[in-house]
């Protein structure tokens, strides 16, 4: 289960709490899409448990277009760090 908490101050800030599976993948888009272009996001990752596989290419993908990951547990950093070298190669 993934609980999102929205905040506002100078960025859009989701906050994300519990795992972040694919079917949460299209939910966070849907939300991405959804801000007024002009303020930046960022996804506030502290209390994330657990990711899967197709959620580290999401967030290496989010990284990718300026959205911030705060607070990103150290695996799922190694993930994205490991999953940027593959698309590399």
């Amino acid at each position: 289960m993934l609980m999102i908490q929205r905040s506002l101050t100078d960025k859009v800030i989701f906050s994300l709490s519990g795992r972040i599976e694919m079917e949460h993948v299209a939910e966070l888009q849907r939300l991405f899409e959804s801000e007024d272009g002009g303020r930046a996001i960022a996804l506030d990752l502290q209390d994330v448990t657990l990711v899967n596989r197709d959620a580290v290419g999401f967030l290496a993908g989010c990284e990718r277009h300026q959205i911030v990951l705060a607070n990103c547990p150290a695996y799922i950093r190694e993930w994205i760090v490991a999953e940027k070298r593959k698309d590399v190669s």
